[in-house]
């Protein structure tokens, strides 16, 4: 519900419930621009923090792990899809992405492809777009639509048949789309705030470790670049996962693992 003043706020969480979630309407990402609402003493707080800002109430959804999806529309309205992914978000900002997410199946794949295949269409899309979805049982809840290339498909650049950035390209240039196929496994690190030192060494002795940088500015909590961990196996990615993790440091937090490990829920349905 939009919420344009304290007293609306209030309402709105009556009829919502806790825990909720206020928002920014707009430029809100990684985390930012969000407020979790557990109380009626956290509305003040909030709003104080928020207040200066267009915003929404919405209802908090427990789920049991986040996943994306990512398809492809050409000019003629062929699509493709690539594997789900399973993200993790400590703090709030996507630090790692599993592709394609453990214990996927077919059932899952199919529902989650109906759903950007049906938000593609809807919007007469051309390129990529990427759908940010909750999982709950068996249920599928959107979360987020990214109608562009999106962080959770850059291990595609090595790990697919055919990147999310080639395909991107050949949907708005009419050309046919690339296989959209994973080779093997995928762990995708963001680099957030530092790029370690020896990130280029490890990456010299693993040729299954690939590091990208952005060339930005650093500074705490901006995505400086991403390294992609390559394997043929699920198991196999741990070593150089666990590699990458170490050298991030206290920042990162606990490393989750590789066979896929729920997260908390630290997000709400936007």
């Amino acid at each position: 519900e939009a919420v344009d003043d304290p007293a609306a706020l209030a309402a709105a969480v009556a009829r919502v419930g806790f825990p909720a979630v206020l928002k920014t309407r707009r430029m809100g990402y990684d985390g930012r621009g969000q407020r979790l609402l557990r109380t009626r003493d956290d509305l003040a707080p909030a709003w104080a923090a928020l207040g200066g800002a267009a915003l929404l109430v919405e209802a908090f959804v427990p789920f049991e792990r986040e996943l994306s999806i990512l398809g492809v529309r050409g000019t003629s309205g062929e699509c493709a899809f690539y594997p789900l992914v399973e993200n993790h978000h400590p703090g709030g900002i996507l630090r790692l992405s599993l592709a394609p997410a453990p214990g996927l199946g077919p059932g899952l794949q199919a529902r989650a492809e109906a759903l950007a295949r049906a938000a593609l269409e809807a919007l007469g899309h051309e390129g990529v777009m990427a759908i940010e979805l909750f999982q709950s049982g068996e249920a599928l809840i959107a979360n987020e639509i990214g109608p562009r290339v999106h962080n959770s498909g850059h291990w595609t650049i090595e790990g697919a048949a055919t990147s999310q950035f080639e395909n991107h390209l050949r949907a708005i240039a009419g050309r046919p789309l690339g296989p959209t196929t994973a080779r093997g496994h995928a762990a995708m690190v963001n680099l957030i705030g530092v790029i370690p030192d020896d990130l280029d060494a490890l990456a010299a002795r693993s040729p299954d470790v690939h590091v990208h940088r952005y060339d930005k500015r650093p500074r705490p909590g901006r995505k400086l670049g991403h390294v992609t961990i390559c394997a043929e196996r699920p198991e196999a990615l741990a070593p150089g996962l666990a590699a990458v993790w170490r050298m991030l440091g206290d920042e990162a937090g606990p490393m989750p693992a590789a066979a896929g490990e729920r997260p908390t829920p630290t997000k709400a349905r936007a």
